[in-house]
């Protein structure tokens, strides 16, 4: 096992204080599994000491575990293009995650510093690496194992400005906010990933954002980050200073918290040394149709200056339509149908798994899926996956050799995951 670097240990450092502060600032008393929502509560919840109540902070995370099953023949245990949950009839803890926070007060009239550290280690943290800088010095590569990493995918300071309804500012690393999906798994009905989310978005970025509510239903966000590849997208924090991205976009909410439209984009030079323009727009609108039915529609489209396999320009879009029923308290059912267009074939590649080039081509996918929760901190995800594609044959791959491009145009998915909350 690889060491951890100095650098390592002093970024991990915040998260390892607020644990011992809470431990040692006085415990709640504890609650049993079934009255717990979360598992800390069932020895006393850290974030009802009174050291964290006085502080602001909390922290919190969870383990999120899951097994797929590919019905193809996968000699490589390998899901095609479907990242995140990619391994076949293989067990993978895919995210052991804490987090310790102070969140700003945005009700009140004075100013207020507060923000986040974020820690994960798992088989998904090989897609939420800060890009750009050498191996181990933002994310952390401990162990020689093939599918398993560290990553820090969020570390940002949060300052609320009392100037008209409220300015709030993160300055650091943070996850997007272009798109529906996210990495963190209890934020997802699915177990597995859209294309658009896998392809087509990213995952974090470093720099500056702002938001401020115009009114009560409209909040408009802008900012700048760095790009030290792809534009500002998931960019480490000292690359890319010479050049900077645009990040923003506008959301609105009915009063009733029942619709709501989110417009975002990003857009900027691929890199300090490529001029050419990166940029992304996407739209996101749900709406509640009854109580319990739940409807959301999405539409991003990317383009990219001279970065096509001919060199031209390159182009991606999709759409993805989900419909989710919440039958009762602790039973959803959902189904997601998608399609995503690689105009180029630039886009549908998992440089983490090494899947090679692919030809343009349109994927389309059917998910359909349970959300279960027989206990507050405890969700179990099963859905079953048809994906395939009108050209590229995509799946079906070993997933160890660059340029091997699979013999089948489709294939069928059953997974099931479980989250654990602390």
């Amino acid at each position: 096992m690889k060491q951890v670097t100095a650098h390592g240990r002093l970024l991990a450092q915040p998260l390892a204080f607020g644990i011992a502060m809470a431990v040692f600032g006085g415990l709640a008393h504890a609650k049993n599994l079934t009255e717990a929502s979360g598992l800390l509560e069932t020895v006393g919840d850290p974030n009802e000491s009174q050291f964290m109540k006085d502080v602001g902070l909390k922290i919190g995370g969870w383990i999120n575990a899951g097994i797929s099953t590919n019905f193809n023949s996968s000699p490589g245990n390998y899901n095609g293009p479907v990242t995140f949950g990619d391994r076949t009839a293989e067990p993978q803890v895919n995210q052991i995650y804490l987090y310790v926070q102070r969140a700003v007060n945005t009700e009140g009239d004075s100013w207020d510093i507060g923000g986040r550290f974020d820690f994960m280690y798992g088989t998904d943290a090989v897609f939420t690496q800060a890009y750009g800088s050498p191996s181990g010095h933002w994310d952390l590569n401990l162990t020689n194992e093939r599918f398993y990493n560290i990553a820090l995918p969020q570390a940002y300071a949060e300052i609320f400005a009392p100037i008209g309804n409220g300015i709030t500012m993160k300055i650091g690393h943070f996850y997007t906010i272009i798109g529906n999906e996210v990495v963190t798994a209890p934020d997802n009905f699915f177990y597995s990933h859209a294309y658009t989310m896998q392809y087509g978005e990213p995952f974090t970025h470093t720099g500056v954002l702002l938001s401020y509510p115009v009114t009560p239903n409209i909040t408009v966000m802008g900012g700048g980050t760095t790009a030290s590849d792809f534009a500002g997208w998931d960019g480490a924090w000292d690359k890319g200073l010479g050049n900077w991205a645009f990040l923003g976009g506008v959301t609105w909410t009915s009063d009733d918290k029942g619709s709501s439209v989110a417009a975002t984009a990003t857009s900027g030079s691929i890199s300090e040394h490529d001029n050419n323009n990166w940029s992304l727009y996407s739209l996101v609108g749900k709406h509640d149709i009854i109580e319990g039915l739940h409807y959301t529609i999405q539409h991003d489209h990317g383009w990219a200056g001279k970065i096509g396999t001919d060199g031209g320009d390159a182009e991606w879009y999709g759409v993805n339509q989900y419909l989710t029923y919440d039958i009762q308290e602790d039973l959803g059912v959902g189904i997601r149908a998608e399609w995503f267009r690689d105009d180029d074939g630039v886009r549908v590649f998992s440089p983490a798994r090494q899947l090679g080039a692919l030809p343009a081509a349109s994927y389309y996918a059917i998910t359909a899926g349970v959300n279960w929760k027989p206990l507050k901190w405890l969700t179990v995800r099963p859905n079953v996956r048809y994906d395939w594609s009108d050209k590229a044959e995509a799946f079906n791959n070993g997933g160890a050799n660059v340029g091997y491009a699979g013999n089948r145009q489709d294939q069928v998915l059953v997974s099931t995951d479980v989250v654990l909350m602390f």
